[in-house]
């Protein structure tokens, strides 16, 4: 395996692609007694068209996360859950808007668990009876979500802002897109994109890098196979078509989503740089620090709810901000004013030179959070940058960068606020 040592981070790194396609990374944790794998793959939500095979295939919103779903069941009716758990091991999975991650910690029984979660990721089993009932487990989900005013004022906000890209769709589909997966879909899906090439093994712990490549081999194999070509037919303008959106809901006060519609940053390290440019945008914008938040929060238009950053999904972008106020309309009134300001003067010397040592701070603080440096460094693999070069990307921007990002993104025309107010007594 390759071994590399990161200097400003202490950290060791081993890597290796197997000859099946898989990468392994393996961050070494000396006299640690966790252990976290992550097992992942390059296809979430919105992979809804792809090619395989020479064949081109548009499968129903929702089937990442349904696949998610259905891959706990085992051919011999084994419990998933229940085998980790006999071992001392906690077991769950995600599926978000451009990934689906697997993942398991344990302090014992590491390589055993370790083979399972590969097994059972790799192994589709699908009938038409299991499909059906999980149909029921995903509406009930789904209602939920309904009821969340969290998740409902994003997908109202993901609504209005864009006109074809699937982020438009909640991660989960909907009630009726999600009566229209079958197991041969699954099956597709599974084919496609559950390839090890199209897939990362990420562990972090006191383990031996070498023998967790051998066990992935044992298990996966070493054949190659074609993955899924993702298909990208969404066309964006930056213009927002519809900037206010408002619902009703049971909330003890009004709460609201604002964001500008960014261009896509693409992958590798310029998009990564672009990011950490935004962060420091917002940052310079509407953190905690900002002399807009502290005016907001004296004049009771914000309160400790509210923050902010930059979001990114495969073919778009959003700064964000969030929390709850008496009047949103002022708070996006006060935050283009604001970005309209520093777009023109720019930001002091003294400030972003603070702004980017807390920034590279916090990012090297959560170093020490097992499952949050496995989901980054998962997340960056999937963007085609190596997460431990950050501190050196950071070092490399300018206060210019910030400037000019602002004057960017922060306008009328790409701006969209969404609202949801408290149900008024009849």
């Amino acid at each position: 395996m390759n071994k590399t040592h990161y200097r400003d981070l202490d950290e060791t790194v081993y890597r290796i692609t197997l000859e099946n396609g898989l990468d392994v990374v393996v961050i070494r944790r000396e006299g640690f007694t966790k252990k976290l794998a992550y097992f992942i793959t390059d296809f979430g939500s919105i992979h809804t068209d792809f090619t395989l095979e020479g064949r081109e295939y548009h499968v129903p919103a929702g089937v990442a996360h349904y696949l998610e779903h259905k891959l706990f069941d085992m051919p011999d009716g084994r419990d998933v859950s229940a085998e980790f758990a006999s071992m001392g091991a906690m077991t769950n999975a995600f599926t978000g808007y451009d990934m689906t991650a697997y993942y398991f910690s344990c302090t014992e029984h590491f390589e055993k668990c370790l083979r399972l979660l590969l097994e059972f990721v790799s192994t589709p089993y699908f009938t038409e009876e299991s499909v059906r009932k999980e149909q029921g487990i995903i509406d009930q989900e789904i209602g939920m979500n309904a009821d969340s005013p969290d998740s409902v004022i994003f997908d109202n906000l993901a609504g209005a802002m864009y006109t074809s890209h699937p982020i438009r769709v909640p991660i989960l589909g909907t009630s009726e897109s999600i009566r229209e997966i079958t197991p041969e879909i699954l099956y597709t899906c599974h084919r496609a994109f559950y390839t090890p090439e199209n897939m990362l093994l990420c562990i972090i712990g006191d383990v031996e890098p070498t023998a967790c490549a051998d066990i992935a081999r044992q298990v996966l194999g070493t054949e190659r196979r074609e993955a899924g070509r993702k298909l990208r037919p969404w066309q964006e303008e930056t213009a927002v078509p519809t900037a206010l959106t408002e619902e009703s809901m049971e909330v003890a006060m009004p709460m609201f989503n604002l964001a500008f519609k960014c261009r896509d940053g693409g992958i590798g390290e310029a998009a990564i740089r672009r990011e950490m440019v935004a962060d420091l945008a917002a940052e310079a914008l509407f953190g905690e620090s900002s002399s807009l938040y502290l005016r907001l929060y004296e004049e009771g238009l914000i309160d400790s709810s509210f923050g902010g950053g930059f979001e990114t999904v495969d073919g778009c972008a959003m700064l964000l901000c969030s929390g709850d106020s008496r009047d949103a309309g002022a708070v996006r009134d006060a935050v283009l004013a604001q970005g309209e300001i520093l777009a023109r003067e720019g930001i002091g010397q003294e400030e972003f030179a603070r702004m980017k040592r807390s920034a590279l701070g916090r990012r090297i603080r959560s170093l020490d959070s097992f499952d949050a440096t496995c989901y980054r460094l998962c997340a960056y693999h999937v963007a085609k940058f190596d997460y431990f070069d950050f501190p050196a990307l950071y070092r490399q921007i300018r206060r210019e960068e910030i400037q000019a990002f602002l004057g960017e993104v922060i306008r009328q025309d790409n701006c969209c606020l969404s609202v949801i107010y408290p149900v008024k007594e009849a």
